[in-house]
């Protein structure tokens, strides 16, 4: 089990195909499901996986046609699990601890709920592509007890927008040779423009 989660980590998509054949698809529904779905795991690679597994089906290892609905359904039932969590259980998640260390940070749903203010229920899409807030939105949405429809309206959209436009755009540049041999450094930019909003929002606080 480390050792998988190494390699997800990593995204090695050529180890996990090799070592899991089709149940790759499996491994890689859990992945999103977990980040969108489970609130004390804010870390996985949701932007670089979606853009490596377009790669992926380039090469023929997977059928993108099997792969778009699945992420998507992934993405979608995640997020509303994570509703439900923050709808339920609230703010007491914050007292769970490991080793007496808290296994979710205040500080990003904090950051999360000035994301809201700022950008309204349109958060809900744009949250989607933002590492972190992913994760924490649509418990801050559950917490602060929005509209059930409200939410799984945009949810829906910004699912779709998320995975369709990430998986699609590996899988339409995974023809391009510098890419396919790069795609280490690939997926270090994604992972550097998804983070940006963050450190710019950081800088700003700190020059405040």
């Amino acid at each position: 089990m480390v050792e998988l989660f190494k390699h997800i980590l990593e995204l090695d998509f050529d180890w996990l195909f090799s070592n899991y054949g089709t149940a790759i698809y499996v491994i890689l529904f859990m992945i999103i499901f977990i980040e969108t779905g489970v609130v004390a795991m804010p870390f996985l690679p949701g932007d670089s996986l979606l853009f490596t597994a377009g790669l992926f089906c380039k090469s023929g290892h997977m059928d993108l046609l099997i792969l778009l609905p699945l992420l998507f359904i992934a993405a979608v039932v995640g997020d509303n699990s994570n509703y439900w969590i923050g709808r339920k259980i609230g703010l007491s998640v914050f007292s769970f601890k490991i080793k007496g260390r808290q296994i979710v940070k205040k500080e990003y749903l904090d950051q999360t709920e000035q994301f809201f203010e700022k950008n309204g229920t349109k958060a809900i899409i744009m949250a989607r592509f933002v590492p972190l807030v992913r994760t924490f939105a649509p418990f801050a949405a559950g917490v602060g007890k929005m509209n059930y429809k409200t939410f799984v309206s945009f949810d829906i959209l910004g699912g779709f927008l998320w995975v369709f436009s990430l998986t699609i755009a590996g899988y339409l540049l995974g023809e391009i040779t510098w890419i396919k041999e790069h795609i280490d450094l690939v997926c270090l930019g994604i992972i550097l423009l998804s983070v940006l909003p963050i450190i710019v929002k950081l800088v700003s606080n700190r020059l405040k």
